[in-house]
């Protein structure tokens, strides 16, 4: 049974080493138990700026605090991050190219019982269609640790992505992070699994699987979707042939869309995309949810055995 660890947490314990920086200042829209950011409060409160139920506001304060030379984290929910800050987001953060980080918890379907309201699965959508924003989902909580610290070295805009619930720990303790570059876990030749988020350790169980019965699957950890690793895709997607992509997102616009758009331009092949079928999520138990709503290792199988089938038949 493989340990596992929660993305939020690892996310406060990286706020909390990074209160040493004056440069550094911390917001949150009264969340600051569920984000981790009160791991930072702690640490340096002097830096910690609560601004209540008021997410708009938080990103006006975080433009502000950037414009004059402060590194902003600000923290809320991943459904009010990017639904009900877009427009202060767009244009008083990355239209100036501020150096604000929107670190955003809570997000995809298993959020489990807070139910759709709550259930983000289009902030990938939202965030990578603005100019000059990063966007990123981590593999796991090391991981989480480890983009935390590099997006404070980040000069602009950067939106990241965490679940709630506690992930396998599939990365190790020391993992690097480095922004716009995807990572090889698992090479092989028949299908590319790319998964991003909690999916990839699905695209790992699911390449375990199939290997089983002769079908060898290369995985590949995209934590970046914008900017996407180009190079490290279509390299990967020559070579296979087929593509799957796994993301707890919509498959509409996440990375399933990035995908396919980089594969269109570069190495046309054939792409099956699992993800949440453009519904709105509900109310229930993430395991459930996962199952319900097709994001599952079986689903990755199918749809590895599916995009070959595509391949075969285009040959």
């Amino acid at each position: 049974m493989k340990e596992t660890a929660a993305q939020r947490m690892h996310y406060g314990k990286a706020l909390k080493d990074l209160a040493s920086r004056k440069d550094v200042v911390v917001l949150d829209a009264d969340l600051g138990g569920s984000t981790r950011t009160s791991d930072f409060e702690k640490a340096a409160k002097e830096r910690f700026i609560q601004i209540g139920i008021a997410e708009q506001n938080m990103i006006g304060v975080a433009a502000g605090l950037a414009a004059a030379g402060k590194t902003v984290f600000a923290s809320t929910f991943a459904v009010f991050a990017s639904g009900r800050c877009w427009e202060q987001i767009r244009q008083s953060v990355a239209y100036p190219k501020l150096n604000v980080k929107i670190v955003a918890t809570h997000c995809g379907i298993s959020v489990g019982g807070d139910g759709a309201s709550h259930q983000a699965l289009e902030d990938i959508a939202i965030m990578r269609a603005i100019p000059n924003m990063v966007v990123i989902s981590p593999a796991d909580a090391n991981e989480t640790y480890a983009a935390t610290m590099a997006i404070a070295d980040h000069n602009g805009p950067c939106y990241m992505r965490l679940g709630r619930s506690n992930f396998p720990l599939i990365m190790p303790d020391d993992v690097k992070f480095e922004i716009g570059k995807a990572t090889m876990m698992r090479s092989g030749s028949d299908v590319t699994l790319i998964g991003t988020g909690q999916m990839l350790t699905l695209c790992l169980e699911a390449a375990e699987a199939l290997g089983e019965e002769g079908i060898s699957a290369e995985v590949i950890n995209v934590s970046t979707i914008k900017p996407l690793d180009r190079d490290m895709i279509t390299g990967s997607v020559s070579k296979t042939g087929c593509a799957v992509t796994a993301e707890e997102h919509s498959i509409i616009g996440g990375l399933g869309s990035a995908v396919a758009e980089c594969l269109a331009e570069n190495s046309p092949a054939p792409v099956e995309r699992v993800g949440v079928k453009d519904t709105f999520g509900e109310s229930g138990e993430p395991s459930e949810l996962m199952r319900k709503y097709g994001l599952t290792k079986d689903d990755v199988i199918a749809a590895a055995k599916n995009v070959i089938a595509k391949r075969k038949g285009r040959r």
